[in-house]
């Protein structure tokens, strides 16, 4: 399907350069190895090229756009290179052609003209080819699509082969060159060795520096593709190593990069699938035993929703406002949201005579009830030894085993106090108690939203953390909303 050329033509003076680099060359080389060039005025010469080398550029830019606009991007690198060589093969033979019309030169010089075009058009359409590669690549990284692979491409080895074949080639073609025509020129004239000797070093020392120079620009081009494509696939596998699993890579070439691309985008896909399915199955896992656990104590799963809605809004208020910034990150407040749940699995080992109790707890009964903290954390951790430690095991254990620890060191099971407190077991603190008094239990009525919130208030300092109360005094809509949207008697009808 045609498709526009992705946008301005940014390498014009790169390949401007190339071309007047090459008639600069060619104007010299004539004279290097032709003796019948050198019976002509350099200015002629110099003029021959020139006009030449500008009706090839002139072609250039006429037919460049149409080509490439007709074109898949996946061909643009090849069908510019064709171009490029072509222009400078035809020059060489048109060249040919006309120096053996208008001066009568015998057909071994066109040859070497021949000769020289085209090892200056392999040279330029290459490099000008590689240029367009970044830029394809470059447009299609902007716009995230990706090239359609056919099964069929060049490997890069071959490329490396017949790259290195014909600069060895052309470099032996060109010098055998200049070693016959400085052989005949010693045979024909009675010529000083040393003068001899100097000019030959000359000549030897221009065809070396200017292959040196056309070389080594092919291997510095060369050098930034490959520093595009590694650069994106070493982004794109760190940041899966990293946990992300969002990320893509181009397929921006029709080669073993694009195939690399092409297989690691497949491999990231099937991670993330995978990772999804876990997840859902992680969540289902926690709901049905944070539910078994609520169903024992004679709550509905609002209360789980409710919570998870509370500590997440929380966590969420304090980092906007650069509160334990440091550690509620996006990652860990989705983490703190899904282990919230489970701060209460351990009441499943506490009798139904004390967990069900309608009235006040004697000290014996309550200090069985404390237990439930130390047996969610054991078997939040038990599971964590068999399944390998996670941080969200990890992370549940510790909210169920400190959510009930108070400010001011007076709580259970270990007495801490302030911020020895772990933060996730503050958040679920304060999200468990205002749940717990706005609703109903065996042992008392639902309280108002505004006694509920004065008893939090005076907790301030002593029950809770001051900046927890802080948070949720600035979200008391939220929170309102939040317990109306999973009202105990409003979930019970939706869930049946």
């Amino acid at each position: 399907m045609p498709q526009t050329a992705p946008g301005p033509v940014k390498s014009l003076a790169r390949s401007l350069a190339l071309y007047l680099f090459s008639a600069a060359l060619m104007t010299i080389y004539g004279g290097q190895v032709c003796p019948f060039i050198t019976t002509l005025p350099l200015s002629y010469w110099a003029l021959q090229m020139a006009l030449a080398f500008a009706l090839a550029f002139g072609l250039r830019l006429v037919l460049l756009g149409p080509l490439l606009n007709c074109t898949p991007y996946g061909r643009w690198v090849e069908r510019q290179w064709l171009l490029e060589f072509g222009l400078f093969f035809i020059l060489g033979w048109a060249l040919f052609a006309y120096d053996l019309w208008a001066w009568g030169f015998p057909w071994e010089s066109g040859l070497k003209v021949v000769l020289g075009c085209t090892t200056l058009g392999f040279f330029a359409a290459t490099d000008l080819a590689l240029e367009r590669e970044r830029r394809v690549a470059a447009e299609m990284g902007r716009l995230g699509a990706d090239l359609v692979l056919d099964g069929s491409y060049m490997p890069l080895t071959l490329k490396f082969m017949l790259a290195t074949g014909f600069c060895a080639v052309f470099a032996a073609a060109i010098v055998s060159l200049l070693v016959a025509r400085d052989l005949g020129w010693m045979s024909d004239e009675v010529v000083n060795p040393l003068t001899a000797l100097k000019s030959i070093m000359i000549e030897m020392v221009f065809v070396t520096a200017a292959f040196l120079a056309l070389a080594l620009n092919l291997i510095v081009s060369f050098s930034l593709n490959l520093k595009l494509f590694f650069g994106r696939q070493n982004r794109v596998l760190a940041a899966v190593a990293g946990g992300d699993l969002a990320c893509h890579i181009p397929v921006t070439s029709d080669d073993e990069f694009g195939r690399m691309a092409a297989g690691t985008n497949l491999m990231i896909a099937a991670l993330a699938a995978e990772h999804a399915e876990l997840q859902r199955t992680q969540d289902a896992a926690i709901l049905s035993l944070a539910s078994l656990a609520e169903t024992r104590d004679l709550e509905t799963g609002g209360h789980i929703l409710r919570t998870q809605g509370y500590v997440r809004a929380l966590a969420q208020e304090l980092a906007a406002r650069g509160v334990y910034a440091d550690y509620l990150d996006a990652d860990t407040i989705e983490l703190l949201y899904k282990c919230a749940p489970l701060h209460d699995v351990g009441k499943v080992g506490v009798p139904d005579a004390i967990l069900l109790k309608p009235a006040k707890l004697d000290a014996e009964e309550w200090a069985v009830m404390q237990t439930h903290t130390t047996l969610g954390r054991d078997a939040l951790m038990g599971a964590a030894r068999i399944l390998g430690e996670t941080s969200f095991m990890s992370l549940a254990a510790e909210i169920a085993y400190s959510h009930h620890e108070k400010w001011d060191g007076s709580g259970y099971p270990q007495g801490l106090s302030g911020e020895e407190i772990p933060l996730s077991g503050r958040l679920m603190a304060l999200a468990d108690v205002y749940d717990a008094l706005i609703c109903r239990r065996v042992y008392k009525g639902a309280f108002s939203h505004a006694k509920a919130r004065g008893i939090i208030t005076e907790g301030r300092g002593s029950h809770f953390d001051p900046a927890l109360v802080e948070a949720f005094l600035h979200l008391e809509g939220e929170f309102q909303a939040i317990a109306m949207t999973y009202h105990d008697d409003k979930f019970k009808q939706e869930t049946g």
